[in-house]
């Protein structure tokens, strides 16, 4: 009688967990989407929560994930896999135990990302708060821009090899920029670079934020001068700015602030290639005549830089390139892809604000 009663109680216990597990699920997945519908259509709604919420999850769940050396998006990505697989084969048999598994991951990922990320996409852009002209410029205004940018070039020239330590310059430019600019101001977790880089090398990628754990990852292996504006930029994301274009403005800013050479000629080198590209497209001849100005150094990072991501071009990095693009137009970034280039006008009304 006994053992016929212990047969019957894990069968229960299996179907109540496995409710349990839909109805989490299913609850997470319905927050999420009442966070998304009330972002895209209550006016002002995305903007209170990057000001008022989302600061103090980056400084709660933030601080955990970022007592941790390793990226913890990255290591849980690796077991993660490897559970799934394992839990899955193991309840083959037992597919409604796995298919509420499945929807209480998708809901539980779903709310992160909403609430660490995908809210913030309708907060009001960083540029609203610099009291800029931004606006249509001519060839000559873009060739001032990308002159003034060669002789900061070699000004700042640095061929310095990576640094670990540029994770922590990385904070502190990121805080010295928010003594100037109160919205970027607040607590900055240690931007970490992926233990397997390639990871992003054979996507194109030079760093990703990840909402599931609030950090700011970046690619150790690429060429280095790019590193400490990829940490600004991901850092970025932290502050609730999450177009690609501003995140590359607000990087380029900390960079050029920054009391390290390195992280200035990171900035200068990464917004005379915005510039530079723009330029080139306009005028190829004014194009080459400044970038026969830049200093040698400059120009060997330039060309190692390039051999770099043309390793890369493939299928993954197409496939990848393609979801980035249908990715920012989910979240209402209609350019898609191509709002990286408003970079460049930022850059300009920032030059004629100051010069």
């Amino acid at each position: 009688m006994k053992n016929g009663q212990k047969a019957e109680e894990k069968p229960v216990r299996e179907t109540g967990a496995a409710r349990n597990r839909l109805l989490a699920g299913l609850a997470l997945l319905g927050f999420a989407g009442a966070l998304q519908a009330a972002a895209r259509l209550l006016p002002g709604f995305g903007e209170w929560y990057a000001s008022n919420i989302y600061p103090a999850i980056v400084g709660v769940y933030g601080r955990i994930c970022g007592i941790f050396p390793f990226s913890v998006v990255e290591i849980a990505l690796y077991i993660g896999i490897i559970w799934l697989i394992w839990y899955i084969v193991s309840h083959i048999h037992r597919p409604a135990s796995a298919a509420s598994m499945v929807i209480a991951l998708t809901g539980l990922l779903a709310f992160l990302y909403t609430a660490c990320c995908g809210v913030n996409y309708y907060r009001r852009p960083f540029s609203d708060y610099l009291n800029l002209e931004v606006r249509e410029s001519s060839v000559d205004e873009l060739y001032d821009l990308c002159e003034y940018l060669t002789g900061k070039v070699n000004e700042t020239v640095d061929n310095s090899p990576y640094e670990p330590f540029w994770a922590v310059e990385g904070r502190k430019a990121m805080a010295g920029l928010g003594d100037s600019y109160p919205q970027l101001s607040g607590y900055y977790p240690r931007a970490k670079g992926l233990l397997v880089s390639r990871i992003l090398s054979v996507q194109q990628l030079s760093g990703i934020y990840s909402p599931f754990t609030v950090e700011a990852n970046y690619n150790q292996e690429m060429t280095a001068y790019n590193i400490p504006h990829t940490i600004c930029h991901e850092l970025s994301h932290l502050r609730g700015f999450m177009r690609e274009d501003e995140a590359n403005f607000i990087g380029y800013l900390a960079c050029i602030g920054s009391e390290n050479r390195a992280f200035q000629y990171s900035g200068y080198l990464t917004g005379w290639v915005y510039a530079g590209n723009a330029l080139a497209r306009q005028d190829i001849d004014r194009y080459s005549r400044l970038r026969k100005q830049l200093d040698d150094r400059a120009i060997e990072d330039l060309q190692a830089n390039n051999a770099f991501w043309d390793r890369f071009e493939g299928k993954v990095a197409e496939v990848s390139n393609q979801m980035n693009d249908v990715y920012l137009k989910m979240n209402s970034q209609k350019d898609g892809i191509q709002s990286y280039g408003r970079m460049v006008d930022l850059m300009l009304a920032y030059y004629r604000g100051f010069h």
